[in-house]
């Protein structure tokens, strides 16, 4: 038990640091495209400049994020080889698409987008950097693809005790690959969003190139509202994906031990006693949860013993019911974060109509915190989703204590998890670092040693930013 708490630990660690990047990469990705088309829709010298200087972080970000998701890869092979064995048919595949063929695209798009300016035609090189975009997202449906097969099972017939694909088609158009997909991509954009919006409310209150900063942070201010409804929408669907596949997450996620009232109301608080199988001191909003569940103000929710007592008829005995606190309050971290999302971003958006956006100077100073929030709602709901579906390593196929790798010794796990948590503080510190020395740069700074006039940083000076 010491091993597979070490291993779960470990790719938990890990996962979480290595989506700090890929959502940012994402996001500032389409960001960075929507500000060169711009560009080259109004040639206007301004949108070229905030091209570059965001594009400096895009990189930045690109390059230490790809390191996270080799080291995270190795350990399906580590620590789970009991898993990849069971499920490397089905899992391998998508995982292997997602790195030959997406990343592949992205990074030689990126080769020709930072090496082509003033040596391809702007519509060409524009249209390098909407296939980098573009490809950033579908490296996400890979992933994802293969992470959906983890809490729906499709696609698969078992053979010799392992689950082979049989039908690529149904991996593909898995429901809950297309309920997650946009779920993930508005959180990426809303990330990126969220960064330039900070970035650019600390250079207007230093009073910092005022127009740059103000374009720069209109556009990520709709990106950031448009995005922040996305995710309320899709996760609307999520919720009424979760009632059919996997009712015992949704249970936890509310804290229902029984079954619900018809219509049921949407838990915003409650003392949830694990113990004595009990949630009490509940503020409910009334028919919300069943309105989330079924589109209606009407229909009631299964508690999670009556739902125990189904999964062991049905698998046999044991523990179905996942860490229920983990759950129930990862749930609401990421709901709130994500109402604050929307709110700074409609409040942003007002004040700029008003034109008082620069002048709106304790907004300004919420703004700079603010970054931290699309990480704190995309961190809570990969716990939520994937700490609810627990015990289960593939949802009602595979436990996580039978996948973890039987000959390896939590010596050898925890040794392994201190070297990845030290290289990846060290790449978070390496990270921070060359941010904000672009940052104190700003776009106008002129690198310290002479670049040659076709370096495509030349207004930003990444060469000089990583010195």
């Amino acid at each position: 038990m010491e091993e597979l708490m070490l291993a779960r630990i470990q790719f938990a660690s890990t996962t979480l640091f290595h989506f700090i990047f890929v959502p940012l990469s994402i996001g500032l990705a389409f960001i960075i495209a929507i500000m060169q088309s711009m560009y080259v829709i109004k040639k206007q010298e301004i949108y070229k400049k905030m091209t570059k200087f965001w594009g400096i972080f895009f990189l930045i970000n690109f390059a230490v994020g790809v390191v996270t998701g080799i080291i995270q890869e190795f350990q399906f092979g580590m620590n789970w080889s009991d898993y990849s064995r069971f499920v490397g048919d089905v899992f391998g595949p998508p995982l292997a698409i997602e790195a030959l063929l997406a990343f592949f695209v992205e990074s030689t798009f990126i080769g020709l987008w930072v090496f082509g300016w003033d040596k391809l035609p702007k519509k060409l090189h524009l249209a390098c950097i909407w296939i980098v975009s573009i490809g950033t997202m579908l490296s996400a449906l890979w992933i994802l693809a293969a992470n959906s097969f983890m809490q729906n099972p499709v696609g698969y017939t078992i053979n010799n005790g392992r689950a082979e694909m049989n039908d690529i088609v149904a991996v593909l158009t898995n429901e809950k690959l297309w309920v997650a997909f946009p779920h993930t991509i508005f959180g990426a954009f809303t990330t990126a969003a969220f960064l330039v919006i900070g970035v650019s409310a600390w250079n207007l209150l230093k009073k910092r190139e005022i127009e740059f900063f103000k374009r720069s942070m209109t556009i990520s201010l709709i990106v950031g509202l448009v995005s922040g409804l996305g995710i309320a929408f899709s996760g609307h669907s999520q919720a009424a994906y979760l009632i059919d596949a996997q009712p015992m997450k949704m249970a936890a996620a509310e804290g229902l031990w029984e079954d619900s009232e018809d219509p049921a109301p949407w838990t915003l608080f409650a003392n949830i006693d694990v113990e004595n199988k009990e949630s009490t001191a509940r503020i409910e909003i009334p028919y919300m949860l069943s309105y989330l569940a079924y589109g209606e103000f009407s229909g009631k929710i299964e508690g999670m013993n009556t739902l125990q007592e189904k999964y062991e008829k049905k698998y046999g005995e044991g523990d179905y019911i996942p860490p229920v606190k983990t759950t129930f309050w990862s749930f609401r971290v990421m709901v709130a974060a994500g109402g604050l999302i929307i709110l700074l971003s409609a409040l942003g958006l007002f004040l700029t109509w008003r034109k008082k956006i620069e002048k709106s100077t304790r907004y300004l100073k919420w703004l700079v915190p603010a970054i931290f929030l699309p990480y704190i709602a995309n961190s809570a709901g990969w716990i939520m989703s994937e700490i609810g579906r627990q015990p289960w390593v593939v949802n009602g196929l595979m436990l996580t204590a039978d996948g973890v790798s039987p000959n390896v010794s939590s010596g050898q796990i925890l040794f392994s998890l201190i070297s990845f948590s030290l290289i990846y503080t060290l790449l978070g510190i390496v990270m921070v670092y060359l941010f904000i020395r672009v940052i104190k740069q700003g776009p106008n700074e002129k690198p310290k040693e002479d670049i040659s006039a076709s370096d495509p940083f030349n207004a930003g000076g990444l060469q000089d930013a990583v010195k």
